[in-house]
């Protein structure tokens, strides 16, 4: 494979040769570079919905998803729907206790014009935060709280995280709780009407699934289309300053990387390190397919 730095960033692309094909790809080599540089982007490689489930599962301890979304062709792979407007800096489910340490693109049918996917390297944020705000963020966790999450989407992520192991039908709360290893940092709480409420403490910066270095990576500015949005505060229930939330977004965008899609990329980031957003869309034409795994390293 060709391989080169994608823009300033330390991510990379790697293209094919010599007739190469997404199943030549070692998934030991693809997490090396992850380790690196926080995403690569395959160009250039033959890919369809299937190709690339089948490129996700093969790298992947474990695939998750976002219960929200409709699938595209199996239990991989989802299609990304989440309207036009331009998306802030986050990580897929950081605001739940389920992060996955991959988040994976497929673009089907790449926009004509505008509608780039974002990212941002949690590494350099966190760097380039002011001493005070990162003091701020060491000295406290954050909590994201949410009133309400339709059963339906609960139990549908239970049903997947236990690996299909139980019905829809028969899944309970207890399910949950038993899916989170740190009960101190999550509190679950049946509705009346069998939705969820809970409120999970976590940092704002924290270490990656593969090394200790701290990543600013959270969904402080990330977007709630299929949900309710949530309260973010800080661990003691103050809210996080107005002044903090700019200079996260000007830090943000200061060190943003378009991702300006071609027909038949995959790209695969590290969910744990990479920050990643959406420019508006302005080509509704376009298709971008998601699945979201964990791996052991």
């Amino acid at each position: 494979m060709k391989i080169t730095p994608h823009g300033p960033s330390k991510g990379r692309v790697a293209q094919p040769e010599a007739g190469e094909a997404l199943e030549d790809i070692k998934r030991e080599w693809l997490l090396e570079q992850l380790a690196e540089g926080g995403y690569v982007l395959l160009r250039g490689f033959p890919c369809d919905r299937e190709a690339f489930g089948d490129l996700v599962r093969r790298v992947s301890s474990r695939v998750t998803l976002d219960p929200a979304r409709s699938f595209g062709g199996d239990d991989t792979v989802q299609k990304v729907d989440a309207g036009t407007d331009a998306i802030g800096m986050h990580i897929e489910h950081g605001n739940n206790p389920f992060t996955p340490h991959l988040t994976w693109f497929f673009s089907e049918r790449a926009a004509k014009t505008g509608s780039q996917t974002t990212v941002a390297d949690g590494y350099d944020v966190w760097e380039a935060l002011s001493p005070e705000t990162r003091k701020a963020f060491s000295d406290q966790d954050i909590v994201y709280i949410r009133q309400r999450v339709e059963e339906s989407k609960w139990k549908l992520l239970v049903f997947h995280l236990l690996g299909r192991s139980k019905p829809m039908d028969e899944i309970t709360i207890d399910d949950l709780h038993a899916l989170v290893g740190d009960s101190t940092k999550i509190e679950f709480r049946l509705n009346e009407d069998n939705s969820v409420y809970y409120a999970y403490t976590t940092p704002a910066a924290h270490s990656t699934v593969f090394g200790d270095r701290l990543a600013f990576a959270n969904s402080i500015l990330g977007p709630s289309y299929n949900y309710e949005k949530p309260r973010i505060t800080f661990a003691d229930g103050t809210d996080i300053p107005e002044s903090i939330l700019r200079e996260i977004e000007e830090v943000a965008e200061r060190l943003t990387v378009d991702i300006d899609w071609q027909d038949g990329d995959v790209l695969v980031a590290d969910n744990t390190r990479m920050m990643h957003g959406r420019r508006e869309i302005v080509d509704s034409e376009r298709t971008l397919m998601n699945a979201l795994s964990f791996v052991d390293v």
